[in-house]
């Protein structure tokens, strides 16, 4: 089984109201998951470094009826303010499926932290290993316990683990309160 967005967003416990960003939204696997449970009064922003793929997300949040709730940011999630939000702007930072991807997984890392409020969480989901390259190749997978330390030296966390499929990990982190 491959990881199903809509059971691990059952760890976040989203609500009506909420703020979510989605660096690196990709494909929208999660979007309009999101979009449903943060109505009425929510938003979703998706960023992601590709265009096409945000206007992707876009025609198929309108759509769904979520083109109100669901905005897209072209943006670099590697850079501090990259993701053109706020500091402190949003209740939960999703990064599902890139932490592989990027040169710097720590700047991520501190990216997201910039972004989340002082309550929020940040959800990772990312591939337990390389599985004869059905994921990422060898040198590219950040395993659990690495993310672990990226994410801890960032100032964040871990506040619960889970399963989120055959060949992906979840991790919720949450701020270093001893840390701010």
């Amino acid at each position: 089984m491959f990881a199903r967005p809509d059971q691990i967003l059952n760890y976040l416990a989203l609500t009506p109201g909420m703020k979510v960003a989605d660096f690196g939204a990709g494909s929208g696997e999660y979007v309009l998951g999101l979009a449903r449970r943060v109505a009425p009064g929510g938003r979703v922003i998706a960023v992601d470094i590709q265009p096409e793929l945000l206007t992707k997300i876009a025609g198929q949040a309108k759509a769904s009826n979520l083109g109100d709730i669901v905005d897209t940011i072209w943006g670099d999630v590697e850079t501090r303010g990259g993701s053109k939000l706020a500091d402190q702007a949003v209740d939960v930072v999703i990064l599902s499926n890139i932490m592989f991807q990027v040169d710097s997984a720590y700047s991520l890392a501190l990216e997201a932290k910039r972004v989340l409020n002082l309550a929020g969480k940040v959800l990772v989901v990312d591939w337990k290993d390389s599985f004869g390259n059905l994921g990422p190749t060898k040198d590219k997978v950040i395993t659990p316990a690495k993310c672990e330390q990226i994410m801890n030296e960032a100032g964040l966390i871990k506040d619960n683990e889970f399963e989120a499929g055959d060949h992906h990990y979840g991790q919720i982190y949450v701020l270093n309160q001893s840390k701010l």
